[in-house]
Parts: C-alpha cells; sequence; structure tokens
C-alpha cells in the first residue's frame, strides 16, 4: 500500500511534468509565432502531395539507422578510452540503443542510467560506461552544433552573424579545451551538470578533443544525409546546404532545451524555423512533424526488436544457470 508521505511526492512529480509539459508547449508557440506559421498555411497542403518515394525513404532510414549505429561504436571507443574494455560492435550497438529509449522520458538522464545498468552486464563498469555516455553527449552536441551552424548561413543575413558566432565558439572551444588541464576541468564541471561522477582515472591528451569533435561530427554528417534523402524521398526544393544542417540544429535546439521529454516540440519549431525559407511555412512545419515520426520509428522499433532479445536472452540463460 501507498503511505501518506508517498502521495505528497506523486503530487509533486505529477506538478513538475505538467509545469515542462507547459513550458514546453509555450516555448513552442512561440517558436512557431516567430515563424508566422498560421493554421491555412496547414490547411492549404494536399495529402497526395506526401506520397514518398519509397526506394528513397528506405534508403535514408537505412542511412539514419548507420549514423545511429556510427554512434554506438563510437560510445564503445569511448569506453576503451576512458580504460574500459573492448566492446564489439554488435554489442555496443545493442546496449546504445536500447538505452536511447530513455531520451524519451523527460530529463537528460534516464538514458546514461539506463546505459550504465546495461553496460555493467557486459563487463562494463558503471563510471566507466557512465563517463562514456556523458562525454560522448557532449562531442555528439558539438559536433551537431557545427554541423547545424551552416543552417544560420541558409535563412537569410540576419542570422548569418550567430552562425560565424556559433562557429567561432566551437573553434575557440575546441583549441582551448586541447590543454589537458582544462579539457579536465570542462569534463569534470559537464559530469556535474548532469549529476554523474567522473572515472576516477580520467586522462585527456591534447588530442582527445579535436578526435572526438570531428569523429562527431562526421557521425552528424551521417545524420543529416539521411535527412536529406528523407527530403528527397517526398521531392521537396532546397540544396543539400540549405535543408539538411537544419536537421542537426534542431537536435541542438531540442536537447538543450532540457524540460522537453526528446526534444518534442521545440526540436520541429526549430526544423520549421531553418526549412521555412526554401519549403514554405505549411511545408516546413509538415516536414518536421513526418521527420519526427520517421526518426521516432527508425530507432524506437530496431531498439525494442533489440530489448525483446535481451530480454530472451536473459530468460534463457536464467533458465540454463537454473538447471545446472
Amino acid at each position: 500500500m501507498n503511505g501518506p508521505a508517498q502521495r505528497p511526492d506523486r503530487r509533486r512529480r505529477a506538478a513538475v511534468r505538467g509545469l515542462q509539459l507547459a513550458v514546453t508547449a509555450l516555448v513552442t508557440w512561440f517558436i512557431f509565432r516567430a515563424v508566422g506559421l498560421q493554421l491555412g498555411d496547414l490547411d492549404a497542403l494536399s495529402m497526395t502531395d506526401w506520397r514518398p518515394a519509397g526506394l528513397l525513404l528506405v534508403v535514408a532510414s537505412l542511412l539514419l539507422l548507420v549514423g545511429y549505429a556510427a554512434s554506438a561504436a563510437l560510445w564503445g571507443e569511448l569506453v576503451r578510452d576512458l580504460g574500459g574494455p573492448r566492446i564489439p560492435v554488435k554489442t555496443a550497438t545493442r546496449t546504445f540503443l536500447v538505452a536511447n529509449l530513455g531520451r524519451y522520458v523527460p530529463g537528460k538522464l534516464w538514458q546514461i542510467a539506463g546505459l550504465a545498468f546495461l553496460a555493467r552486464k557486459e563487463g562494463v563498469s558503471a563510471p566507466v560506461a557512465t563517463g562514456a555516455a556523458v562525454v560522448g553527449q557532449a562531442f555528439a552536441l558539438v559536433g551537431a552544433t557545427l554541423v547545424g551552424a551552416v543552417a544560420f548561413f541558409q535563412v537569410g543575413a540576419e542570422f548569418r552573424t550567430m552562425g560565424v558566432i556559433v562557429l567561432a565558439t566551437v573553434a575557440v572551444g575546441v583549441i582551448v579545451t586541447s590543454v589537458p588541464a582544462v579539457s579536465h576541468r570542462v569534463m569534470t564541471l559537464w559530469f556535474r551538470l548532469l549529476r554523474s561522477t567522473p572515472p576516477a582515472d580520467l586522462r585527456l591528451g591534447p588530442a582527445f578533443t579535436p578526435k572526438w569533435v570531428a569523429l562527431y561530427a562526421l557521425n552528424w554528417v551521417v545524420y543529416v544525409a539521411s535527412f536529406r534523402i528523407f527530403l528527397l524521398a517526398f521531392g521537396l526544393p532546397g540544396t543539400f546546404l540549405e535543408t539538411a544542417p537544419a536537421f542537426a540544429a534542431a537536435y541542438v535546439a531540442g536537447y538543450v532545451m532540457v524540460f522537453s521529454p526528446a526534444g518534442i516540440g521545440i526540436r520541429e519549431g526549430v526544423l520549421t524555423l531553418f526549412l521555412a525559407p526554401v519549403t514554405g511555412q505549411g511545408t516546413a512545419a509538415a516536414v518536421a512533424l513526418l521527420a519526427r515520426l520517421w526518426t521516432t520509428v527508425v530507432e524506437v522499433v530496431p531498439a525494442g526488436a533489440l530489448w525483446l532479445m535481451h530480454l530472451r536472452l536473459g530468460d534463457r540463460t536464467g533458465s540454463e544457470s537454473g538447471e545446472s
């Protein structure tokens, strides 16, 4: 039975969750208002215009899945860099994608906690698994920022200065954090912000930051390339540089808005903002919603299948040990 002390906690959690949803809705409304989106823009769209080319959609989905697998492989390599064991790519992919399901819960810690729990079963200590996840998130965010900054140069002269500032800030940050003492302090602060404990033997050489920023930036090139093919599947206008980097910029915006689970609403609003000058407001909003559905399906379905396989493997292992 639930005691009286648990009821205030439930009410508090419900109030916090309601506040998160309210803030998410408010910020999303402000973004769409800045774009100037009207309901009439959506009403003018015809459903017959949204029949994708099947082959291109499959190619886009497979490339997106390759991007997810590459992120998992990078996490596995980070585990080694932080003193952990070598993890086979197949194992790293399963562990990472299943833990990624935690992104759809409000807060940015569930994914990391799930990764630490699953990795421990693969012989990786919780501090190392968590450390690789936390460091990987930092570099993934920087890589996405680098790729996404290109979007600022495509939406009008008033945004170009912001793009220059973003690129210059990242460049200075990479140079400064190449100094081991500085990178160690920055990473320690990043761990504290995510309420995680850094590995005791965290050693970062001068090549650590440039190496991982470059790798995660390349990972994001794969992601935005898959998004570009996704747009081509629907026959939408625009060049690669005019459309693809917006996918990364929207991810960054959704990530930094920690109150929104998986950046829902925020990501769609920012993607609409960057695509509207090329595709039109209504089409950009529709693309943002379709892209959310597409990325969720490509991420969740394989991860769910891997999770079921993990459970079955665990049950089989448990029954075999019980028989012996």
